[in-house]
């Protein structure tokens, strides 16, 4: 029975592993988008940023896209983190539900 707990345990795990790889995924594509619109805004329009409740202009174009960007691959080794636990998660399940396949036979 312990084995079939512990089976249990991963599958949550995976899950929760898979809900975090995707949301950060998703942080990652919004961002991308993000730093490309800055990039490809003529320099002659303003560019605004939210801050709570407001938009305020942005006086630092420079400055913000170094932000984004170091944003940017912050979350990007969060995402390989992720998915590399992940993986391993999956390894775990695989041997475990082998393992539990072999007590059963």
């Amino acid at each position: 029975m312990e084995q079939l707990e512990q089976l249990q345990l991963v599958v949550a795990e995976v899950q929760a592993a898979r809900q975090q790889v995707s949301s950060v995924r998703a942080q990652v594509q919004e961002l991308e988008g993000t730093v490309a619109a800055v990039e490809n805004q003529p320099k002659n329009m303003a560019l605004h940023r939210q801050m709570g409740g407001v938009l305020i202009e942005v006086a630092d174009r420079d400055a913000l896209l170094s932000e984004l960007k170091e944003t940017l691959s912050s979350l990007k080794t969060h995402l390989e983190r992720f998915t590399e636990r992940e993986k391993q998660l999956i390894q775990t399940y695989d041997e475990l539900k082998q393992s539990l396949q072999g007590a059963q036979e």
